[in-house]
């Protein structure tokens, strides 16, 4: 369930290799600075936790491939002690992918050989309400972006490419107030959330659907939040339609054997992380919070339409419309 709005629990997970040197040093000469932006413009306690990560032996000492240790990273911020209360947000930052994505050129071409698995461990993620950012190093990253973009979806986060180390702390500082402003908007409106995630899969739409919806529902009741700017934001079809939903990194990997994505390396212009505040919630942001939603528990959640139902537990609650009003969403 969507956190209250004191707590942050923040974890990088990140290649230590050499080829991210200037990345390893950006986010430790910024540390500070980001940490204090973040506590003075969203009032949060923090925890902060740092995975790094290489390869496994003996390939980080022959450096015979390009695939790193990544779902082993990725397990062990999973397997942290993630507070239930907090807004839970991993950000991942390679330049490089997991072993089992593209046997040709693999050390393990079957995959971790500690058999972690990157989609699966994703999806423990979102399960445990903890959003992946995935911070693609391109042009390294991009024959890779897609999948990266999967994970990131899977979590409901984002993908969001980088070619400029100073551009990192840019990016963190406006990821993370963008998924505060989410969880918020989630922890105070679950109700109209679960209503309308309930309704789509009731009535056969697809997310999109579901989240037009929602969106509406936000624009009525004026609801505003943090956004950055990412002009990646949106993933591919692919990486959304094929990719996260394959059953695991073997699946995966059938696929990218059979079509190896041919995509450019982002514009420079386009990577500008700026934040934008209290701005509508946009379509691409309501997709995300349907996608997170899925794996809430809706045993606790009164699902059922005010306007028409009785004997609902809220019906007692004052309302400057009247007592009569039977409108009982989060925001009336």
């Amino acid at each position: 369930m969507a956190a209250n709005n004191s707590n942050l629990d923040l974890v990088f997970a990140m290649d230590c290799t050499g080829s991210m040197g200037s990345y390893i040093k950006s986010a430790t000469d910024n540390i500070r600075m980001i940490i204090d932006e973040i506590i003075a413009k969203e009032k949060v306690t923090i925890r902060l936790a740092l995975v790094e990560y290489r390869d496994h032996p003996p390939q980080f000492y022959k450096y015979s491939d390009r695939n790193e240790r990544m779902a082993g990273a990725l397990r062990e911020a999973f397997s942290l002690p993630w507070r239930s209360d907090a807004t839970k947000i991993c950000i991942l930052i390679s330049d490089a992918p997991p072993h089992g994505l593209v046997a040709a050129g693999d050390g393990f071409p079957s995959g971790c050989p500690a058999d972690h698995d990157s989609l699966n461990i994703a999806r423990n993620m979102v399960e445990r309400s903890i959003t992946l950012y995935t911070v693609g190093v391109e042009p390294p990253i991009v024959p890779y972006r897609e999948f990266f973009m999967a994970i990131a979806h899977i979590t409901g986060g984002q993908y969001v490419p980088m070619a400029d180390a100073n551009k990192l702390a840019q990016m963190i500082i406006g990821g993370v107030r963008e998924e505060i402003s989410l969880d918020r908007v989630m922890n105070s409106s679950k109700r109209d959330i679960a209503r309308e995630v309930h309704k789509a899969a009731r009535d056969g739409v697809d997310d999109n659907e579901a989240a037009k919806r929602l969106q509406k529902i936000f624009s009525e009741k004026n609801v505003v939040v943090n956004r950055m700017r990412n002009e990646a934001r949106t993933p591919s079809k692919a990486a959304e339609e094929c990719y996260a939903k394959c059953t695991d990194m073997s699946d995966i990997q059938q696929q990218y054997q059979q079509s190896i994505p041919t995509v450019s390396h982002t514009k420079a212009a386009e990577m500008d992380y700026k934040l934008e505040e209290n701005k509508p919630v946009s379509f691409e942001q309501a997709k995300r919070i349907v996608q997170k939603a899925k794996n809430w528990d809706y045993s606790s959640i009164d699902l059922s339409d005010d306007k028409t139902s009785t004997g609902n537990s809220t019906a007692g609650t004052p309302c400057k419309h009247g007592a009569r009003c039977r409108d009982r969403s989060d925001y009336h």
